[in-house]
């Protein structure tokens, strides 16, 4: 009975997650000078040019839903570029989780399709912010940025 139910569960989440990407799929990125990227990545824009890349990958498998890392250090002009590894994720820095904080990016567009991209050029006051991913926030989806000047 048990695997009966693990497997029904297992069915509703596979058709949920392919509801969800049919339906989230219509929105094609394009690369800086307006063409159409293969892979429907969004091409870094950032203009800081003197910083690093700094790589973040979003996933969510059988050990659960993250950010690796989820600690992050940068100095401004850096550019953190959050990667889909495997699911559909966002990354939001919420102003009431980061009180007395200004200039915090909107919510970024959920992201779906493996190695699509989402670039934030670091450009906030020092300091330590928080964000998640809205989906699976309440599943420990998480994160730390912290900026040194």
């Amino acid at each position: 009975m048990n695997d009966f139910i693990h497997r029904r569960a297992l069915s509703a989440l596979a058709l949920g997650a392919t509801i969800l990407t049919l339906a989230c799929g219509k929105d094609t990125k394009t690369n800086t000078d307006g063409s159409p990227d293969a892979a429907g990545q969004k091409a870094s824009s950032s203009k800081a040019g003197s910083g690093k890349a700094i790589v973040v990958t979003l996933t969510s498998d059988a050990t659960g839903n993250t950010f690796t890392p989820n600690e992050i250090v940068a100095n401004k002009g850096d550019t953190v570029r959050f990667t889909i590894g495997v699911g559909v994720h966002n990354v939001n820095f919420l102003p009431d989780s980061n009180p007395g904080k200004t200039g915090l990016p909107k919510a970024s567009d959920m992201l779906q399709l493996p190695g699509q991209t989402y670039d934030l050029p670091v450009t906030f006051a020092s300091g330590r912010y928080y964000f998640q991913c809205d989906p699976h926030a309440l599943l420990g989806m998480k994160g730390h940025l912290t900026v040194k000047e």
